[in-house]
């Protein structure tokens, strides 16, 4: 099995946290010692706690997004806001890996542990609030599969960041089940699954580009973009999605003025790119120390710089002017720095990300 090129672009990350600058300011360097992408290929660091050493019988990468424009376009009457969103998958990524068990009746169909090391593992769950869980419970109810399935996640993207992580997780539970039952949904009826999970669970069955509709369980996908270098820059305080919707302030029936997705979709797919996040001054009002981050980012010459999502991870595509930029930044902001690049799933829907 062969690592997919685009997932190879950068040397490993250097994750810089440190508090903001005051009469408590310390400083943590973390180093990633991965090269990026190598979990396709996982070697576990400890035995499962329910298999022991037992190896898996699949292990996949389950990768970040970012939202390279989000239009919010109304407020619907059913509660939910009407987007228009271009979604792309990046480097950073989870682990996942799965055990296929023989039937029994006396034991659950599914079940679910998280690695120690896992980021913020103490705070995962592992029971049916999971969307791993649910994932996994959806496959079975739906196809009447018997065998049973234990999955240990390596959780490696931050939560309440923007970056789609527990979605991503539950698209890689819906293709793991499917893959070790031999295929038996296509891929579009896995999408429809993965939209009962989430508005964002479906993207991640396509090849890591897609224009997102509806709440966001529409999908379309699109030819995957050239991989880019992007910096994901997340404040160690997340954002609730709820929150920014609330700030947001549309009532049902209201609708948002602002650019045409069409033709923010076209001039992405034309090689330039019109950066828009109608939640950045929503996020910002909850979160106003997000917007000074932003700017500040923004000085340093990226191509562009912009929330991702709900927030509150910004991100930074291309390369920056200012070589030392990560260490001014850690010296003000308590964040995690990720080097990342744009990455996509080859055209084989038996194939996950990393595979070709």
């Amino acid at each position: 099995m062969k690592l997919s090129s685009t997932l190879l672009l950068l040397a490993p990350a250097v994750v810089a946290y440190r508090l903001p600058a005051g009469p408590v300011a310390a400083t943590r360097l973390h180093r990633l010692t991965r090269p990026l992408c190598t979990a396709s290929s996982p070697v576990a660091t400890a035995e499962s706690e329910l298999m022991g050493a037992t190896p898996p019988t699949l292990s996949l990468l389950a990768p970040a997004k970012v939202n390279l424009f989000l239009r919010i376009l109304r407020k619907r009457e059913d509660g939910f806001h009407e987007l228009s969103s271009l979604f792309q998958t990046v480097s950073l990524m989870d682990r996942l890996d799965f055990w296929s068990l023989p039937a029994d009746a006396s034991q659950p169909r599914c079940s679910m542990e998280v690695t120690p090391d896992s980021l913020g593992a103490e705070l995962i769950p592992t029971d049916q609030s999971n969307l791993v869980m649910r994932a996994l419970d959806i496959f079975a109810e739906n196809t009447g599969e018997t065998r049973r399935v234990h999955c240990r996640l390596h959780k490696a993207v931050p939560a309440q960041g923007g970056l789609g992580g527990g979605s991503a997780d539950a698209a890689t539970a819906l293709h793991a089940a499917n893959r070790l039952a031999g295929f038996p949904v296509s891929q579009e009826k896995l999408i429809v699954w993965g939209g009962e999970l989430g508005s964002d669970v479906g993207f991640f069955l396509s090849q890591g580009t897609a224009l997102c509709t509806g709440r966001g369980e529409l999908i379309e996908p699109r030819p995957p973009l050239p991989a880019r270098p992007v910096y994901l820059v997340k404040p160690l305080e997340g954002l609730s999605t709820p929150a920014v919707y609330k700030a947001l302030g549309l009532s049902p029936g209201d609708e948002l003025d602002g650019d045409d997705p069409a033709e923010l979709l076209k001039s992405f797919e034309e090689g330039e790119g019109t950066y828009v996040n109608d939640l950045e001054p929503p996020a910002y009002e909850v979160m106003p120390s997000l917007q000074t981050l932003r700017d500040e980012l923004r000085g340093y010459g990226f191509d562009a710089v912009m929330m991702s999502g709900s927030g509150s991870t910004i991100f930074c595509v291309g390369e920056p002017e200012e070589a030392e930029w990560k260490a001014k930044v850690a010296e003000k902001w308590e964040v995690e720095i990720f080097a990342e690049a744009f990455c996509s799933r080859g055209a084989d829907e038996k194939l996950w990300y990393g595979e070709e």
